[in-house]
């Protein structure tokens, strides 16, 4: 997808501002300020449906649009001082690393060519899923999503039915998969830098993960079974018939070694302190931040440099999918300030209710409402603040959390991780996955078609989850 040039400008100079939110008294903020998230939402989930070529064409200007319409008021009601530090925080500290690091991601497992006539059976197809999930928790949600969702495509290029693949594929490599370590998606992350232990995660949510993926693993094959059986299914020829194809294996492998880079990166600036910080109007950048995201770029650079032409070509590598992600994500970051604002206000916000219902009577944490409240917010939220806004409800202490009320964490980490799969904006990969699946072909769900799918399989799982966990 191609939107103007001066709409791309727009959203990058009107990116997220998390500092502003942490500096606005959301008690003190109207629910009103959320009508630009969701204007931003509804555009997402109607206009492709409602008006697909002035979406196709414009989505980029239309999303500005929303992000005018919350920043000019913020501006005005806060002080164009306040606002522009806030920008430049947001920009130095948030959106500008969040878009590194996917662009990264995007680009280096886009330079893996995995060559040979994989067709796409029912037993070849679930064992990419098994497979992606286990990746997903050592090399990201995004990463495994960008490696396996093209080869996972082209395997079911003859076939008639395609959309389950797809959408079972966001369900498992791009939200679940991810749960077991802090390198498997951003919540976790944030959890690990607050002082949750490395393994924590695997250790006490393995049996709800082994649960949820080995489930729908076998709904998958199931499903997938049933419509490969059925007549009509391979309904062309295959593009690479046996005596034209290649030997199975992988082009562009210089990637590999780019991938744990990206891993170590990561994992190195939560791990490194460092005293050295610079101020950039008034943000801090620590010597660690700095490091992670000027590597991000070298890596970028350097799959670009070192991956053949050909493989590109035959992976039809394009950043159409990533100028997607990009322009949405800005505006949501941006227009979301608010909503997270006013979540973080806790009882005395706007969302007090929601809060609130976390709690008993008794003044514990009420894990199965945890896990729900962080789940659901995660699912139109990022899922990154949301799992902050309950750590901190729960009472903000890793060693606590960890040992007396450990099953609070848990709620909290497998909500804010399993549940992104309910929307496509749950998790920055699914809008990605989904992205890369419409530029191959593929005709996805609606965004409320998409929801037919997840709230059907997904929450009677979830229901089952709390029943037996929490």
């Amino acid at each position: 997808m191609k939107a103007g040039r001066g709409a791309a400008l727009a959203m990058l100079a009107l990116a997220p501002m998390v500092c502003a939110a942490a500096e606005v008294d959301g008690a003190q903020l109207a629910v009103w300020w959320g009508v630009p998230f969701a204007g931003v939402l509804l555009s997402i989930a109607l206009l492709p449906l409602l008006a697909p070529t002035l979406w196709h064409h414009h989505y980029g200007k239309i999303t500005a649009a929303w992000a005018l319409a919350f920043f000019i008021p913020f501006a005005l009601r806060f002080g164009w001082v306040s606002a522009g530090q806030g920008l430049v925080h947001a920009l130095v500290a948030e959106y500008i690393p969040f878009v590194i690091l996917l662009t990264a991601l995007f680009t280096v497992a886009g330079g893996i060519y995995i060559r040979g006539n994989l067709r796409g059976t029912p037993l070849l197809n679930t064992g990419i899923l098994a497979v992606g999930a286990v990746l997903a928790s050592f090399m990201g949600t995004t990463g495994a999503s960008m490696l396996l969702i093209r080869p996972l495509i082209r395997a079911n290029d003859n076939r008639r039915h395609v959309v389950h693949v797809v959408v079972f594929f966001i369900f498992i490599v791009s939200n679940a998969g991810g749960s077991l370590t802090p390198l498997g998606d951003p919540p976790l992350f944030l959890g690990f830098l607050k002082g949750v232990s490395f393994f924590w995660t695997a250790e006490h949510v393995i049996f709800e993960t082994l649960f949820l993926v080995g489930v729908l693993l076998v709904l998958f094959f199931a499903l997938d079974s049933w419509l490969f059986a059925r007549a009509g299914e391979v309904d062309r020829p295959d593009p690479t018939p046996d005596d034209a194809a290649p030997a199975l294996g992988f082009d562009g492998k210089v990637n590999f070694l780019l991938l744990l880079v990206i891993v170590a990166l990561v994992l190195l600036s939560g791990i490194w302190k460092s005293p050295l910080q610079w101020d950039v109007a008034g943000t801090p950048v620590g010597l660690p931040s700095l490091v992670r995201d000027l590597g991000m770029v070298a890596v970028t650079l350097a799959s670009l440099a070192l991956t053949p032409h050909a493989v590109h070509e035959a992976n039809q590598f394009s950043w159409g999918p990533m100028q997607e992600v990009a322009k949405l994500f800005a505006g949501i970051f941006l227009t979301i300030i608010p909503v997270i604002a006013m979540l973080r206000a806790g009882v005395q916000g706007p969302f007090g209710p929601i809060v609130a219902a976390v709690t008993g009577a008794d003044g514990q944490p009420i894990p199965a409402m945890y896990f729900w409240a962080t789940g659901v917010l995660s699912s139109v939220l990022d899922n990154a603040p949301t799992y902050l806004v309950f750590f901190n409800t729960a009472g903000g202490d890793a060693a606590t959390l960890m040992s007396t009320h450990a099953q609070t964490l848990a709620a909290v980490s497998i909500g804010s991780v399993f549940m992104g799969a309910i929307t496509y904006i749950g998790n920055a990969p699914n809008l990605m996955v989904k992205a890369i699946a419409e530029d191959r072909g593929v005709k996805m769900p609606s965004f409320f078609g998409y929801m037919l799918w997840s709230v059907g399989i997904l929450v009677p799982l979830f229901i089952a989850i709390t029943w037996m966990f929490f």
